[in-house]
């Protein structure tokens, strides 16, 4: 059985040159690299006044949200989003999420495929990548 605890997580962080607003702290816990044949999962936390810049996903998402509140978006559609709040972004439209909140946003993503290839409309600093798999090992 393959487990991970949410807040004991490393969490990272990725941002965009344009924006200093542009800014994320994710983690990848469960995916074809730690082990997992057909799922994969992203956790991420984004502060207040901040947000997850827009990309793609090569698979369908559900997004679960776990603290905060903010406004998610899926190709044209914008919706509302708090705590408790369930999100499906279909695969391969452009989408993100901010914090529209006082408190941290802490969002779960569920995918039904174990191998997630993400593009970004701009590199993603400090990796310099537009396009990444989740999870993969970073160069050093």
């Amino acid at each position: 059985m393959l487990t991970a605890s949410t807040p004991a997580l490393d969490l990272g962080e990725a941002y965009v040159d344009s924006d200093p607003r542009g800014r994320v702290f994710p983690a990848f816990p469960i995916n074809c690299f730690t082990g997992a044949e057909h799922t994969a999962v992203v956790y991420f936390e984004v502060q207040p006044g901040d947000y997850l810049p827009t990309h793609t996903d090569s698979a369908e998402e559900i997004l679960y949200i776990v603290a905060g509140e903010g406004v998610a978006h899926a190709g044209d559609e914008r919706g509302r989003v708090k705590a408790g709040d369930l999100a499906v972004i279909p695969e391969m439209v452009p989408h993100g999420i901010a914090n529209t909140g006082d408190e941290v946003l802490k969002v779960v993503g569920f995918f039904c495929e174990a191998e997630i290839v993400s593009t970004f409309e701009e590199p993603l600093l400090p990796m310099g990548v537009t396009t990444l798999t989740m999870g993969e090992p970073q160069p050093v």
